[in-house]
């Protein structure tokens, strides 16, 4: 189903480890497995695609430090978290930190591959939102100041003239850096520039 991505099995129990792994590989998804966190965090790369199923209680760094880790580091790894040791507290915790779910061992092998899937259009949806940025960052830094300014007014509904008098320009000036501007953030209308402006200031 995923077959370019990885699920990171992370569990210190070596049965239930393999017994995820069989489970995801049956799935057609890749499985690699790891003994700790620790392990995992070792060879673990930004551009890492895949779901990180970790068991919340483990020797050194739990789940739940693990899946605050990555967060810090900006991963856009989700995690399913494993529990026999489920409290309302560290599922709070859990969630609020970005956790796809907890579920209970012993686990139902549906339930924890729905988790896994839900987890990976998680994933999917995360990575196509950073490519999508990181496209609209690039289209921006095309821009000099003097085309930024005159996209800024643009975008507050200001016509050609307005815009010439506000910035001492000749209206021809204006309508040069309107068309540069139109081209550099591939917009084909004013009405998609305010659009991709409006998305731009979230950045």
């Amino acid at each position: 189903m995923f077959p370019d991505r990885t699920v990171f099995v992370i569990d210190d129990d070596a049965s239930l480890r393999a017994s995820v792994c069989a489970l995801v590989s049956s799935m057609g998804c890749r499985a690699v497995g790891f003994a700790s966190a620790e392990e995992f965090l070792a060879g673990y790369a930004a551009g890492d695609r895949g779901v990180v199923v970790a068991d919340l209680r483990m020797p050194g760094m739990s789940g739940l430090a693990l899946q605050e880790e990555l967060v810090r580091r900006k991963s856009h790894l989700p995690v399913v978290i494993l529990t026999a040791y489920a409290r309302t507290p560290t599922t709070v915790r859990a969630i609020q930190a970005g956790a796809v779910t907890l579920i209970d061992k012993p686990y139902h092998d549906n339930d924890l591959w729905d988790a896994i899937r839900t987890a990976l259009e998680k994933e999917e949806a995360a990575w196509t939102a950073a490519e999508a940025r990181g496209e609209l960052h690039e289209r921006l830094s095309t821009l000099t100041e003097e085309e930024r300014r005159v996209m800024e007014l643009i975008v507050e509904g200001k016509p050609n003239k307005m815009i010439a008098k506000e910035l001492g320009l000749a209206v021809r000036t204006v309508e040069k850096r309107r068309h540069s501007v139109l081209a550099k953030m591939k917009t084909g209308s004013v009405a998609e520039l305010v659009a991709v402006a409006i998305e731009a200031r979230k950045l």
